[in-house]
Formats: C-alpha cells, sequence, structure tokens
C-alpha cells in the first residue's frame, strides 16, 4: 500500500481539515497521496499542501492508486466503490456523516491506519449490480455498476408507476407502486430497508427486490440468487417517463416499453477492513436493528 488516493470533498473546510489530519498519520509510509486534481487550487489555498501529494485527474487517480481512502459518509464511499472497482482497488472510509454503516474508521481511531502498512487487514469482497436499460427494440441506451441498489421510480412526483418485474423470460408480477427497489445484500441496510425490505448479511450470493409503497396487500419483498437475469419493464401509460437510479448517482429515462435488465455485475467492491468487527455488530452498533 504505497500510492494513497485521498478522497473527500476538499471544499468543506472540515474535511480539507480532516485529509490533512489523516495525510499526517499517513506520514512517509506512503510514496505517493493522489488528490483529484480539482481540489488543488483551494489546498494551496488553506496552505494544507503536502510534499507528498501528487494530483491527478479523478479518472486517472484508481488507476495508479494502490487504496482509495475516503472521508464522508456512504454516499462518498459510493461514489467512490464505483470509481474504484473497475480498477480493483480496495476503499477504506473514514466517518464524517451521519450514519456511515459502510464505513470502516471514525476521525478518533486514525492510529489504526498503522494496520494497513503493517499488513493486518482484511479485504471484504462485496458483490455489484450490473444495469443496462434496452428500448423495446433491444437498443442499449445506458450502463451502469450500482455497490448498493437500482430504483425504479416517478421521480420528483409520487404518483404510482406501472412496472413489470421478470426473472430470464418469465412473468414474476406486476407491479402498481411508487417504485421498485433492487439491491445487493450491502444495498439490503439502505434504501432497501426504508422500503421495507430485509437485511441480508453480505456474505450471501443474492438480489433483494423490495416494492416502494406497494398499492397491494399481497407485494412483499423477494429474495432471487444472484444468478437470476432480472428485467423491469415500464408499462405505465399514465406518465411520460420512469427513472433509473444507480447508487442515488448515475440516473437515466426509462420510456415506456424500456426495460432495465439488472444482475451480479462481473466485477466486485473491495473494502479495507482493520477492525475485528462482524455483520451482526455493525448493525447494532448503528442501531439499524
Amino acid at each position: 500500500m504505497k500510492n494513497i488516493a485521498l478522497i473527500t470533498n476538499y471544499n468543506i473546510t472540515e474535511k480539507l481539515a480532516a485529509a490533512d489530519a489523516v495525510a499526517e498519520a499517513i506520514g512517509s509510509r506512503a510514496e505517493k497521496i493522489f488528490v483529484p486534481e480539482q481540489y488543488k487550487e483551494r489546498i494551496f489555498r488553506a496552505r494544507m499542501h503536502s510534499s507528498i501529494y501528487t494530483y491527478l485527474p479523478v479518472s486517472q487517480i484508481y488507476d495508479n492508486a494502490d487504496l482509495a481512502i475516503v472521508i464522508g459518509g456512504d454516499g462518498s464511499m459510493l461514489e467512490c466503490t464505483r470509481l474504484a472497482a473497475p480498477a480493483g482497488v480496495p476503499v477504506l472510509g473514514i466517518n464524517m456523516g451521519r450514519v456511515g454503516y459502510m464505513t470502516e474508521l471514525e476521525m478518533d481511531e486514525l492510529e489504526l491506519l498503522d494496520k494497513v502498512f503493517s499488513g493486518e487487514y482484511t479485504l471484504d469482497t462485496r458483490s455489484m449490480l450490473s444495469v443496462v436499460i434496452k428500448s423495446e427494440s433491444g437498443n442499449v441506451k445506458f450502463r451502469a455498476h450500482a455497490l448498493n441498489e437500482a430504483v425504479i421510480a416517478n421521480g420528483a412526483a409520487a404518483r404510482m408507476v406501472d412496472i413489470e418485474l421478470y426473472d430470464g423470460d418469465e412473468l414474476v408480477t406486476q407491479y402498481r407502486a411508487d417504485g421498485l427497489v433492487i439491491a445487493t445484500p450491502t444495498g439490503s441496510t439502505a434504501y432497501s430497508l426504508s422500503a421495507g425490505g430485509p437485511i441480508v448479511d453480505p456474505k450471501l450470493s443474492c438480489l433483494c427486490v423490495t416494492p416502494v409503497c406497494p398499492h397491494s396487500l399481497t407485494a412483499r419483498p423477494l429474495i432471487f440468487p444472484d444468478t437470476a437475469q432480472l428485467k423491469i419493464k415500464n408499462t405505465c401509460i399514465r406518465e411520460k417517463v420512469l427513472h433509473l437510479t444507480a447508487d442515488g448517482r448515475a440516473t437515466f429515462d426509462m420510456y415506456y416499453g424500456d426495460s432495465a435488465y439488472i444482475s451480479r455485475a462481473d466485477i466486485t467492491a473491495k473494502l479495507l477492513r482493520v477492525k475485528d468487527e462482524g455483520f451482526c455488530s455493525k448493525i447494532r452498533l448503528k442501531k439499524l436493528v
């Protein structure tokens, strides 16, 4: 772990100071610390530049890093992981958010960074989703990866939509609901949980499908093996367009007849762990149960 990507929103004073503290804790044990070049001027203005910093475009950082350290909350973790996973770069989160369920450390635990450089860590491998939107004629309109979930909904207006769920070519059910959440086990503690879905141990290999406020007495969350090839078709005539959002970031429009094909991705996310803290401990400490 010689080349470290240090990722945060340097425009926020508290996070800028936190990044400086993390860089100081790392010290000379890293050969280079990569920082997104968009923040270079901000860091120099704050007089927090370090000689070990190397400024690169975000598109180049992960191809050169051995580890990404993210300072922020779960949203920051998701964004970083989405970019780091294709390059096989592990991610270590330091919590400065509200929940920080996916992060590993708090700011008062920086001494545990010693374990990163002494090799006293484990890599927690998490499955991701492959999301592809196709038109009714089969043309690919959008591709994305997601660590937590893909959400199909109406967008800003809280109106019910009509969608169909298929497992391969077999129709599973038709939903009239505010939306549908398709989550990984990692994402089962996020939006899926809020919508009434189950908490799933990340070691399980499955996909969780949870309707959001279904207009039905029988609609329940469904669990599929992660070998399933799910298809969600927009059959809503009343609304001009639905929206698919991957991990709360990448969003694309789904018009009538468009389908989202969702399956386990070929790439995985790697979360670096330095604590001896299991899944049950995490959900208990974060008060999810």
